[in-house]
């Protein structure tokens, strides 16, 4: 018999994060589902939740749907629990792990770095993330990097990866991260390359990288917005102001440590959309194991579950001024004093909008596509974090991005 070790060993994964709520709010939904049953007549047809139906379908062959419908539910709601359990065991034990490492750094501030993913010369494409989420989601895994299937087709990608606050970072303001250390990366980048980069922002990223393109437009030759979010009301104004409701709740944990945690940044995105990541994670559990779908969905969890807090300052205007007041779409955010407008914007730029997109929905970004004169609008059959490193990226944006970065070079070349 193995001896029983003294001390357990570390888990390999925590998610997914915070595993409590996620547990609780399976627990809730079938407890209200069993609950209910009784009440429920077994020819209702506008439940949402279709495996229950088909239970209901089984349940009612034998003629006495009033002893058969709750039976069902109850099973029904049994064999979900379990599946959801066992898909996170699945996902703990999986053997998948991210071995990419990262590029040479050419310039640091802080905790922040510039990786240079490019191999020489090329078009210079400063990418630039969300402040919440760690920066490889473009550089995920092998066959899953944005960044290296550019680079290998004649760009110079260069990453923003904006680092771990540290004590400095968590009195910094959004104006101290767009008007300070986001300008200085791009006056890098052009030094660097020796010319200036094309600015790609992803996500909140995005919504950085257009008040910096509108205040340095000497600093870059184009931009681009992938799944940028602009106004925050869309399409439902009830829900953002709910999320901005939650910012006297949080006030303690931002004064005691002077930045929105990771588990407390996962539980606002949670409540956004309570079942998916039970959903998700009962479907992993259906998968094979050792099929490429499965080791990616394992490193896309570990990206979500591998958070960045946010300062305290930047999440109190994130929440307040996006989310409650709308300021970005309403013309009210200011950076260093000034307004951000994109309509003032007059560069060539891309804007990409997922058409599948639950965490930017589309009508929040589309305004952005309307605002810059001339920008180039695609929408792909794709969600927010699949269009950038999912199965089907290369197709939905990674070849349209390098169709309108070389269109740039051509229409460099015909104006010479």
């Amino acid at each position: 018999m193995t001896p029983r070790p003294e001390v357990p060993g570390p888990l390999k994964r925590r998610g997914p994060r915070p595993l409590l709520l996620h547990l609780t709010l399976a627990m809730l939904r079938s407890n209200a589902s069993r609950a209910m049953s009784p009440l429920w007549n077994a020819d209702w047809r506008n439940s949402s939740v279709e495996a229950i139906l088909r239970s209901v379908q089984d349940a009612v062959r034998d003629g006495n749907p009033d002893r058969g419908f709750p039976e069902a539910v109850l099973l029904e709601t049994l064999e979900q629990d379990a599946a959801l359990i066992e898909g996170i065991a699945a996902y703990r034990r999986h053997p998948g792990q991210r071995s990419l490492e990262d590029p040479p750094a050419v310039w640091a501030e802080g905790g922040s770095r510039l990786l240079d993913y490019g191999t020489g010369g090329g078009r210079p494409v400063l990418f630039v993330p969300s402040l919440v989420n760690r920066a490889y989601v473009l550089d995920l895994i092998e066959g899953h990097s944005m960044l290296r299937w550019l680079a290998a087709r004649g760009v110079r990608p260069l990453l923003l990866d904006w680092g771990w606050p540290a004590e400095t970072e968590r009195r910094f303001t959004l104006t101290d991260y767009v008007a300070g250390r986001l300008e200085r990366a791009m006056a890098a980048a052009a030094r660097i390359a020796g010319a200036p980069p094309v600015l790609a922002g992803y996500c909140m990223g995005g919504t950085l990288a257009v008040a910096a393109a509108q205040r340095r437009p000497d600093l870059i030759s184009g931009l681009a917005l992938l799944a940028a979010p602009w106004d925050f009301h869309a399409p439902d104004p009830q829900r953002s102001r709910q999320a901005a409701e939650a910012l006297p709740l949080l006030e303690p944990a931002l004064a005691f440590s002077q930045t929105l945690s990771v588990d407390l940044l996962q539980t606002l995105f949670a409540l956004l959309d309570p079942w998916s990541v039970a959903a998700k994670y009962r479907a992993f559990a259906r998968m094979p194991q050792d099929s490429e779908r499965a080791r990616l969905f394992v490193a896309l969890e570990d990206w979500v579950n591998d958070g960045v807090p946010l300062a305290a300052e930047v999440a109190r205007a994130c929440l307040r001024d996006w989310y409650g007041e709308n300021a970005p779409a309403r013309g009210s955010w200011h950076i260093a004093g000034l307004p951000v407008e994109p309509q003032a914007i007059a560069m060539p730029a891309f804007v990409a909008i997922p058409d599948r997109d639950r965490i930017v929905p589309p009508e929040s970004a589309l305004p952005l596509a309307k605002l810059i004169p001339g920008a180039m609008l695609h929408q792909p059959a794709a969600g927010h974090i699949g269009m950038a490193a999912g199965a089907r990226a290369e197709p939905a944006l990674w070849r349209p991005l390098l169709a309108w970065l070389e269109g740039l070079g051509r229409q460099s070349e015909a104006t010479r």
